[in-house]
């Protein structure tokens, strides 16, 4: 089987520009002087602007000896976190961007699609950036007219035609932008996350015609946060992390390996214990501990959004309680509440709670969170008296199943209005 893309000790380097004020004191004699720079400065080049910030330079490797082959034919999934350097590894092979060092060996046309509306002219119309995307790709006009109209029939813009693309949704870029790299007849296609604008449906479509593409011997490079795409169409996986290539295979253990190195298990541990055992002793409550569940094993700050949550709330009650409750927040980056939900949702009487040891458990179910990041607060307290703690959690999440849209609930429930199940039960006393 002949190689379609090979990389050898490909590296890309970054300066990244940094401003700091000069850390030591000015003398007035130094101030008299800089001033005087400053107005010379001025009347020499008038239009520059004058400061006291020191301009420091900082390389940031975004891609570290990369080294790998793929066949042709072969449909390969690029997974890792964000920053991990997977767009742009997919930049570099697109010839988009070069390398810093290293070498790439590419044995066919590439068809690039990493960014909404890449190689589409705002001004012209759907017809005629489809023509020129093909003539960008190499193919004379009969290739394009004979691929035009399956083109517009797969991305369902017909009626948008001959309007220019500025004027188009996203979801209308992204779905001609996608049929025009899919149909035209280029060896290599490489798609980064932007099938994440389009629907539920099309993405289905998408992940359809990009399998078909590869049983007629094209090669694919698909780069995606949904596990269960990634998983569904490819057949071999690159594991990146911090720019560096941590695994590669042909196995889904690959994605298991992933998701599981992506967890500080220990350090996410020793923090959370350090943070229980420094709360300050209350007479009433005491947190034992916090554990998270998922796919039968322990997680702390990766998920999937694939699979059921199960959340562990351990503590010991030291005198009879009236109104104690366990409950939690789930917010997203902006600290916007998303839902709330307490240990005794859906009872009417205010609870009380015996002295002895319990354990809350609950079930966050699958296909609820989005492939972004949220905090889960976890707290206890007395109805109306004062809360008794507060443990964040930071969890990052990857969609390994059905995408949730959420609506928009409630105000004072947040975005999401849940009714979840929770369990307690006594452990002892």
């Amino acid at each position: 089987m002949s190689i379609a893309i090979k990389a050898e000790n490909l590296s890309k380097k970054y300066i990244i520009q940094h401003e700091k004020k000069s850390a030591h004191y000015e003398t007035l004699s130094e101030s008299l002087i800089q001033g005087g720079k400053n107005v010379a400065n001025r009347i020499i080049h008038p239009f520059r602007k004058t400061s006291n910030l020191t301009q420091i330079e900082e390389e940031f490797w975004a891609l570290k000896d990369i080294n790998f082959e793929i066949n042709q034919g072969d449909k390969v999934g690029i997974i890792g976190r964000n920053g991990a350097g997977k767009s742009t590894l997919l930049k570099v092979l697109s010839r988009i961007t070069e390398p810093t060092s290293g070498k790439i060996h590419i044995n066919g046309r590439i068809a690039s699609l990493l960014e909404v509306g890449t190689g589409f002219h705002p001004e012209l119309t759907g017809r005629e950036n489809i023509f020129l995307n093909g003539a960008i790709l190499g193919m004379s006009r009969k290739e394009i007219k004979l691929k035009f109209d399956e083109i517009v029939a797969f991305a369902e813009v017909e009626k948008f035609l001959d309007t220019p693309v500025k004027r188009y949704s996203s979801g209308m870029y992204v779905r001609l932008a996608f049929a025009v790299a899919a149909h035209l007849e280029s060896e290599i296609l490489v798609i980064d996350e932007v099938l994440a604008v389009g629907d539920a449906e099309f993405q289905k479509k998408c992940l359809g015609k990009m399998d078909e593409v590869s049983k007629a011997g094209r090669t694919i490079l698909f780069v995606s946060h949904n596990m269960q795409a990634i998983k569904q169409l490819c057949n071999k996986f690159i594991y990146l992390k911090d720019g560096a290539v941590v695994e590669i295979g042909e196995g889904e253990e690959v994605i298991s390996n992933y998701l599981m190195g992506g967890q500080d298990m220990v350090g996410g541990k020793k923090q959370v214990k350090n943070t229980i055992e420094n709360f300050p002793k209350d007479p009433v409550f005491n947190l034992i501990n916090v554990e998270l569940k998922q796919n039968g094993r322990e997680v702390f700050d990766l998920v999937e959004n694939g699979s059921h949550l199960y959340i562990n709330i351990e503590y010991e009650v030291f005198q009879k309680t009236s109104g104690l409750r366990i409950y939690f927040d789930l917010v997203d980056e902006y600290e916007t509440l998303l839902f709330r939900s307490f240990n005794d949702e859906g009872n009417d009487e205010i609870p009380i709670t015996a002295t002895g040891k319990y354990i809350s458990m609950l079930t966050l179910p699958a296909n609820l969170l989005g492939p972004i990041q949220y905090k889960l607060k976890i707290h206890a307290g007395i109805h109306n008296i004062r809360n008794i703690f507060t443990l964040e959690f930071p969890i990052s999440v990857e969609n390994s199943g059905i995408y949730n849209k959420a609506y928009l609930g409630d105000s004072f429930r947040g975005k999401l209005a849940l009714h979840l199940v929770w369990a307690t039960k006594l452990l002892g006393k």
